[in-house]
Parts: structure tokens; sequence; C-alpha cells
């Protein structure tokens, strides 16, 4: 395979990774997101007091929920939530990783190219 050929094959992979890690990163800020709201709701919890009714939305229903079981509920999506930032953190950094080791290949096959003829000298 040729020099331009390799450099050509190593840029695609280069750009496949950034478009990976792009996808990861709009996953990382979607359980951000989310985190973020359950952890809203779960403050709202504190206020309730056991006279409260706590409501559902099941498609366009709001149907009445046992208070026990909305924390429980909010609790194992906290968990459930925190525990993918973790797995998708992991995945960035390992990106990351890859696409650093990805633009030194570029970088040192970009160096073996010759150099441009023509040039002018002043």
């Amino acid at each position: 395979m040729s020099l331009g050929a390799r450099l050509q094959s190593k840029s695609t992979e280069f750009q496949k990774l950034q478009g990976d890690l792009a996808v990861l990163v709009e996953k990382r800020s979607r359980l951000d997101t989310q985190l973020s709201e359950n952890e809203m709701v779960k403050k709202e919890f504190a206020n309730l007091t056991p006279n409260n009714t706590v409501f559902k939305l099941v498609g366009p229903v709001l149907v009445p929920q046992d208070q026990t079981e909305a924390r429980t509920n909010v609790e194992t999506r906290l968990e459930f939530i925190r525990s993918e930032m973790k797995r998708v953190d992991t995945q960035i950094k390992d990106m990351e990783e890859q696409l650093e080791k990805k633009k030194l290949e570029l970088v040192d096959l970009q160096s073996q190219l010759p150099a441009p003829s023509g040039t002018v000298s002043s």
C-alpha cells in the first residue's frame, strides 16, 4: 500500500473515531441531564407528607402510585444512571487514548511524505 493510501486510510479511521467520541460525549450529556432531573425528583420527595399522592405518567394518563414504590424507583434509576455514567466515562477515556494514538500515527505518516517541490526561495 502506498504512503498516500495509508495516510488516507489512517485519516478515515481517525475521523470515524472522532465521530464515535462525539456520540459518547452526547450520551454522557444526556445521562448528566437525567441524573439532575432524578435528583430533583428525589429532593421533592423529601417535601412530601404521607397524605400526599404521587402520580406516575403512563402514556397520556396520570396514575396514582405508592410513595414508597416511587421513591424506590427513583433511587434505582439514580443508581443505574450513575453506573452508566461511569461506563461511558471509561469508554470516552479509552476513545480519547485511541484518538491520540491515531493522531500520532497520522503525524508520523505525514512526516514521511516528501516535501512539495517547486518551493520559492527568497
